[in-house]
């Protein structure tokens, strides 16, 4: 290293040479810790990201009761044996804890952070590397999350949006103050649908989030919605994309909100597409809250969630004709097997695609069967 100035997380800056520890094993992984968030917030890297993996690092630490200087992989072993055989805990959200800590790893083991040095002056050892391809699960799969999760069959989604507006209209009749929240919820669901948002996505939309499509003029001026809060990658900022509008009803419901009744509910000034009754803007657990209440109160599988709203306009899109790829570019994903992780396509669909590929088939085989006579 020389005279070049310490990488951000490295031990250098973390500890003061030459200054004893009152607890140097607390301390010491204190700094380890506090330089690994860092050095991961150096690459850009959010804030609730670092926050996850850290955690996950101080669950590891305390389930072993020991310091990462003392780390083995039969101590990994362990800890993921219990998660999986006592918690139940998923295959995806093992493989997340396995990463987090060899990532942690690999930072302690960096010559470019100084850490291994500074344990073996301080401890007489050093941390290694405890996470290796033999004590981690292989991803064998593209989807491994929740089976059960899927979109909402037509019927649902038109009963979810049924029920959204009967509220509405029963909070209303009873003279109560809680129908402009109730008709925003409906909205939010509306959109987030006929777009298909992401939970933060709609609720960081704003009133100028919307403009005209050239190719679409009968959509007006909610011809293109503006996504400015996509899902960001691998510490980048927000990735930004523009879904059209492909249902004349969506261009409406935005409408009928903005001009006539979200006036009613902002605060001046607010920008907020959807404002809360508070000002600024309605939060991500409200959203899930009011989402998961309509759809106990009829009776719909408890998988269901807020996300399936978007996983339900992928699939719709797909079964009514749409072509994949612009679907794909709508969903903005950037592989086209994202897309298809999301497409739940019904067994009524599936049908109508067999039966459709065998009377062309039947079709074909009887017309070249009438030409040879």
């Amino acid at each position: 290293m020389g005279g070049t100035t310490p990488m951000p997380g490295s031990a250098r800056l973390q500890l003061a040479d030459s200054v004893a520890l009152l607890r140097p094993d607390e301390q010491v992984f204190d700094a380890m810790l506090q330089g690994w968030e860092n050095q991961q917030l150096a690459r850009n890297l959010a804030t609730s990201t670092v926050e996850k993996r850290v955690n996950a690092v101080r669950a590891f630490t305390a389930y072993t009761n020991t310091f990462p200087w003392l780390w083995s992989p039969q101590l990994v072993d362990e800890w993921l044996g219990d998660l999986r055989s006592v918690r139940r805990l998923r295959y995806s959200t093992l493989r997340g804890y396995q990463s987090y800590v060899q990532a942690f790893c690999d930072y302690l083991t960096d010559p470019n952070y100084s850490w291994a040095d500074e344990c073996e002056a301080r401890f007489g050892t050093h941390p290694v590397q405890v996470v290796h391809e033999w004590n981690t699960a292989v991803h064998v799969q593209a989807n491994e999350g929740d089976p059960r999760k899927r979109a909402l069959t037509v019927e649902e989604l038109q009963a979810l949006f049924d029920r959204a507006d009967e509220r509405v209209a029963r909070i209303r009749t009873l003279g109560r103050k809680g129908w402009l929240p109730a008709f925003r919820d409906a909205t939010l669901f509306k959109v987030a649908y006929g777009f298909g948002l992401r939970r933060r996505e709609v609720q960081m939309l704003d009133l100028h989030d919307f403009g005209r499509n050239p190719h679409a003029p009968e959509f007006g001026s909610r011809g293109v919605c503006h996504v400015r809060y996509g899902k960001a990658m691998k510490g980048s900022p927000p990735k930004r994309r523009s879904v059209l509008t492909v249902w004349e009803w969506t261009a409406e419901i935005l409408e009928e909100w903005i001009v006539d009744i979200r006036p009613r509910l902002a605060r001046d000034g607010n920008p907020a597409l959807w404002p809360s009754e508070r000002g600024g803007r309605v939060g991500l657990q409200l959203i899930d809250a009011r989402f998961a209440a309509i759809r106990d109160e009829l009776g719909l599988d408890s998988v269901l969630d807020f996300h399936s709203l978007r996983r339900s306009y992928v699939t719709h899109l797909i079964e009514a004709g749409w072509d994949p790829l612009f679907v794909q570019q709508q969903a903005g994903h950037e592989h086209a097997s994202t897309t298809s992780i999301y497409t739940c396509v019904s067994s009524d669909y599936r049908t109508k695609t067999l039966r459709h590929a065998l009377d062309k088939a039947i079709a074909g085989a009887l017309a070249a069967d009438g030409s040879s006579r």
